[in-house]
């Protein structure tokens, strides 16, 4: 049962990070080299999608590795699931604390009402985005590596 617990969670996890970077690196940027306001529209209404998403999936995954963490403890690998789980705890706090605001606010958008700043306030998600990317993946591959 163990082993489908820590298959399945890797899974979910993996999935989530593979969204994530792909967010990141190709969907955003590929908004941004649309003409007019195509790039507004469309990070408004991936904000609406992902932000109704995403956090369900966050919390799923960090919970699925705290039980993985807990069911598991005295198997090998305890330690690197324990410090996944960290990581996902890190992220989680990371998207209330700075990019859910953000995210908020830009899924309201729209040509007649963004703010003359919405591109700044565009760009520091992207970084910030960027660094809880970094963050998921070490998870993910701390999880990957205690199944070996």
């Amino acid at each position: 049962m163990l082993s489908a617990l820590e298959i399945f969670t890797t899974v979910v996890v993996g999935v989530m990070v593979g969204v994530e970077f792909s967010v990141a690196f190709f969907v955003n940027p590929i908004l941004d080299g649309l003409p007019d306001d195509s790039a507004l529209r469309g990070r408004s209404h991936g904000a609406r999608l992902l932000g109704a998403v995403m956090p369900v999936w966050y919390i799923t995954s960090l919970v699925l590795v705290a039980v993985w963490a807990v069911a598991g403890w005295h198997h090998h690998g305890a330690g690197l699931v324990v410090t996944a789980a960290a990581l996902l705890i890190l992220s989680v706090i990371m998207s209330i604390l700075l990019l859910v605001p953000i995210n908020n606010r830009g899924r309201t958008w729209t040509a007649d009402n963004r703010p003359a700043d919405w591109k700044q306030q565009m760009n520091r998600w992207d970084r910030l985005h960027y660094v809880r990317v970094a963050v998921i993946i070490a998870a993910f591959a701390l999880l990957a590596t205690a199944l070996t």
